[in-house]
């Protein structure tokens, strides 16, 4: 096969467990994810109209990445680093928000939604989640998280039809805990979530933690923070919820110090697609309007940096190719463990890399596929097309791919950062190499792009997703 598929092998599932005298000489792994945030907003990937002092600390300490993909929004992109999987083979190639539309949800039932959380839990690490889902009802499953794999969490349950004060994330927050969904009145959400992580990392400090925190902040809705309660214009409070979220990496981070966990916890900070439509920011004097949900770099190539003070060098900044996908293999590898040979992945781990051990990826190209909304059809959820529309790149040459599987343009991204000049009828030799090559690539993807795979139910009241039109 053409395309990155991996197959890993273990000698057994006891393999895959680890005793708890090795479990604790094992790196605690914190994995952060900003919603909706693209490089123009971080100051050290040359953002001019804000400045992220936590965030570049952790980039000025460690690893900085160039070429990392997330996926171009929401639930591909949580899709894709829970299970290793690109949205083309775990089935959420669009958004789909499971609590406001109901139906389909990322079903723990499935052996291809096995998460990096349960994997992690085998080789005896505890885990936790904190911030947003949006991919599980927890009216139907109050216990959904534990299934994924998580000892513990305190997440915002995403806008439930019907449910009053359940779309706020922010102020006075609708947080769903082990104790069951409620409004926290009164209380600033991103404080809350980092609250409670603070307090599962105390609680296991002497025991690997492997810690998932995909932040609510700074999607939309535009709100004041604690910090900038005066904030008046969107462009504002979406400075001041950047600023808040940055403000909230070095609470973590402070955390860990304080636990004297510092040097044992690689810290990985990244964001799950680009700006909100409508938000400029300036970077490297350049203005950068939101891409989110584009086939653009800006809408996919994710501010990326890893962080683990005596492992990972200061100030080391790397073109390696990466994406979403390879976060599942990297943990397990990082934990000393194998991913078992019955569970199909697309990534491949990164983890010499981040130790050291070599200087770049196995990454010959990286993809990003999900752009729009999925839809229902009489079967259920699906994605919008047969085939979804991706982009496909390397390290110098991209393509992106229309949904009838073919190449329409070809960027030189060492030439051409901002995609303006479409090489597709170029002569040239390189550019005709550069499409032979990704469109082998393309070649290897499967013709029809996979359902979400999740076991129907009756319907509810608040399964209010529009069908597919004939």
């Amino acid at each position: 096969m053409l395309r990155h598929f991996l197959i890993l092998a273990i000698a057994g599932c006891s393999a895959l467990s680890a005793p708890p005298a090795l479990a604790k000489n094992k790196p605690n792994i914190i994995f952060i994810m900003l919603d909706d945030l693209g490089k123009e907003w971080i100051s050290c990937y040359g953002a001019e109209d804000i400045k992220t002092p936590h965030v570049d600390a952790l980039a000025a300490g460690g690893m900085k990445f160039n070429n990392a993909y997330s996926m171009p929004q929401c639930t591909p992109s949580r899709a894709t680093l829970l299970t290793g999987t690109y949205p083309y083979h775990n089935g959420y190639v669009n958004h789909w928000d499971v609590p406001r539309w109901g139906v389909g949800y990322f079903d723990w039932k499935q052996k291809r939604n096995t998460t990096f959380a349960l994997l992690m839990k085998d080789l005896g690490y505890k885990t936790f989640a904190t911030g947003k889902r949006q991919i599980n009802d927890f009216r139907l499953a109050p216990d959904a998280l534990k299934k994924h794999g998580f000892d513990d969490w305190a997440m915002w349950t995403g806008y439930e039809t019907g449910v009053k004060g359940s779309g706020k994330r922010y102020q006075n927050p609708y947080i769903h805990t082990r104790e069951g969904s409620k409004t926290y009145q009164g209380k600033f959400g991103p404080d809350l979530y980092i609250d409670h992580l603070v307090g599962f990392m105390r609680q296991h400090k002497d025991e690997p933690m492997c810690l998932y925190v995909p932040m609510c902040l700074p999607h939309t809705p535009f709100v004041t923070t604690p910090d900038e309660p005066d904030a008046k214009t969107n462009l504002d409070k979406h400075k001041a919820m950047v600023r808040y979220a940055d403000k909230m990496v070095g609470r973590v981070v402070g955390a860990l110090d304080e636990l004297g966990l510092r040097e044992k916890t690689l810290v990985i900070f990244t964001t799950d697609n680009g700006s909100t439509d409508g938000i400029v920011g300036t970077r490297n004097a350049v203005k950068v309007k939101g891409a989110k949900a584009k086939e653009v770099e800006a809408g996919c190539n994710a501010p990326f940096i890893a962080n683990w003070p005596g492992t990972i060098p200061a100030g080391v900044e790397t073109d390696a190719l990466t994406d979403f996908s390879d976060l599942l293999p990297t943990f397990v590898e990082l934990a000393g463990g194998k991913v078992p040979k019955d569970l199909k992945i697309d990534g491949v781990s990164i983890a010499p890399l981040l130790t050291g051990k070599v200087r770049d990826s196995p990454r010959e190209w990286i993809c990003a596929v999900g752009l729009g909304r999925a839809i229902l059809d009489e079967q259920g959820v699906r994605g919008k097309e047969d085939f979804a529309t991706r982009v496909i790149r390397d390290k110098r040459f991209k393509v992106w791919v229309s949904n009838e599987r073919e190449i329409i343009r070809l960027h030189d991204l060492h030439q051409d950062p901002w995609e303006k000049s479409n090489l597709i009828n170029s002569n040239k030799a390189q550019h005709k190499q550069a499409l032979e090559k990704l469109g082998k690539v393309l070649a290897g993807m499967p013709e029809v792009d996979a359902r979400p795979a999740y076991a129907p139910r009756a319907a509810n009241t608040w399964d209010s997703r529009p069908r597919k039109k004939p």
